[in-house]
C-alpha cells in the first residue's frame, strides 16, 4: 500500500477489556488521531462494586484502555502503572484498581463521565481520547444452551456481563438492557469523523458485538464512510468455547446483519484448518488478512508490535 501523504489517519476502535488495550497499543504507535469506543457493560470485580455502589459506568475497561493511550514517556508511564494498580489485603479496598477509584471519585466531582476521563487522560499524557459506549451502565443479557450442565438440551437466560463472559454452553444470542440505550455525541462525532473504524479482538459477546447493539452507534457505524476493519482472537475465549474462526464471523453477522467490513486480520494458527474463513469474510464484504500478530513467546496474546506492523500497511502509514 502506498504511504499515506497528509495528516495522520483517525481511528475510532471499539472492545473492551485486554483485547482493546491490545489493538490501541498498537495504534498508538501509528497514529494520534486515535478515539476507544469501550463497552460499559462489566458488573465484576472492581467495576461491579463500584458500579452497584454509586450507580456509576463501570469504570475498569475505560481504565485499561485509558492506560494503554498514556504517553511514553516517564510521567505518563508511572501514571499507567499506578491506574493499574490494586489495593492488596482483604479490606473493604482491597482488589480495587486505584484507577476505578480515581475515575469514580472525579465522576461525583465533577458529573459528567466524559469531562472526568478527559481529566485523566490530560494526567496521564495520553495520545488520543476514550469515551464510553453509551451514556448508562449496561446489562448483558445471554441466551444459552447447556449453561446447566445437568440440562444440557435446555435454553437458559444468563444475566451479566460477568457470568456470560465465563458460561459453559453455547450462547446463542445476547442483548443488552437497556436495548435502546443513550449513546454520547463525542462518540457519534468520532465515527462520522474516523477514516478507519477498528473491532476486536476482544471477547465476543461480552466485548465486540456490544458496540453494534447500540441502536444510535449501529447507525453511526453503518453510515460511516470509512473502512472498517475487524480483527479476530487467538483462540476461542469461554464464552465462544469450540466455535470455529468462520463461525466467529457468522456469529457477528447473525447480531449485526446490516454490518459490512472491509477487511478481516486473523492469526494463521487461528485461521488453520478453516476452510469456510474466506468466503465468510467475503459474505461480510471483506478481503481476508492472515498475519502473524501473537506474541513471540506463542503466548494467546496480540503482539502490539506486530499488530501495528500489519494496521500500518492497512492504514496506509
Amino acid at each position: 500500500m502506498t504511504p499515506r501523504e497528509g495528516p495522520l489517519p483517525a481511528v475510532t476502535a471499539f472492545g473492551g477489556g485486554h483485547g482493546l488495550a491490545a489493538t490501541l497499543a498498537a495504534l498508538r504507535l501509528l497514529t494520534h488521531r486515535l478515539t476507544a469506543v469501550v463497552t460499559v457493560a462489566d458488573d465484576g470485580g472492581s467495576s461491579g462494586r463500584l458500579r452497584d455502589e454509586f450507580d456509576i459506568l463501570p469504570p475498569g475497561d475505560l481504565r485499561m484502555a485509558l492506560a494503554a493511550l498514556c504517553g511514553s514517556d516517564e510521567v505518563g508511564r508511572t501514571w499507567a502503572d499506578v491506574l493499574q494498580s490494586r489495593f492488596p489485603g482483604s479490606g473493604p479496598l482491597a482488589g480495587h484498581a486505584i484507577g476505578n477509584l480515581l475515575i469514580a471519585g472525579l465522576w461525583g466531582r465533577l458529573a459528567d463521565p466524559v469531562a472526568g476521563l478527559d481529566l485523566v487522560a490530560s494526567l496521564l499524557h495520553v495520545q488520543g481520547r476514550v469515551l464510553p459506549m453509551a451514556a448508562v451502565p449496561l446489562v448483558i443479557e445471554a441466551d444459552v444452551i447447556g449453561a446447566d450442565p445437568d440440562r444440557p438440551d435446555e435454553l437458559s437466560l444468563v444475566r451479566g456481563q460477568a457470568k456470560v463472559a465465563k458460561v459453559k454452553g453455547e450462547v446463542l444470542s445476547v442483548r443488552l438492557v437497556p436495548e435502546n440505550p443513550p449513546c454520547r455525541p463525542e462518540v457519534i462525532a468520532s465515527v462520522a469523523e474516523a477514516d478507519f473504524l477498528i473491532f476486536g479482538p476482544g471477547s465476543w459477546f461480552t466485548s465486540v458485538i456490544p458496540h453494534l447493539l447500540v441502536p444510535e452507534l449501529a447507525a453511526a457505524i453503518h453510515a460511516s464512510p470509512a473502512r472498517r476493519i475487524l480483527t479476530m482472537n487467538l483462540i476461542p475465549a469461554d464464552e465462544t468455547d469450540g466455535l470455529s474462526a468462520s463461525r466467529h464471523l457468522e456469529v457477528l453477522a447473525e447480531h449485526a446483519p446490516e454490518l459490512r467490513l472491509d477487511l478481516v486480520v486473523v492469526d494463521p494458527t487461528f485461521a488453520a484448518g478453516d476452510t469456510h474463513l474466506e468466503a465468510f469474510a467475503a459474505s461480510l464484504g471483506a478481503r481476508l488478512v492472515v498475519e502473524d500478530v501473537r506474541m513471540r513467546d506463542g503466548s494467546p496474546r496480540h503482539d502490539p508490535y506486530r499488530l501495528a506492523a500489519v494496521y500500518a500497511e492497512l492504514l496506509g502509514v
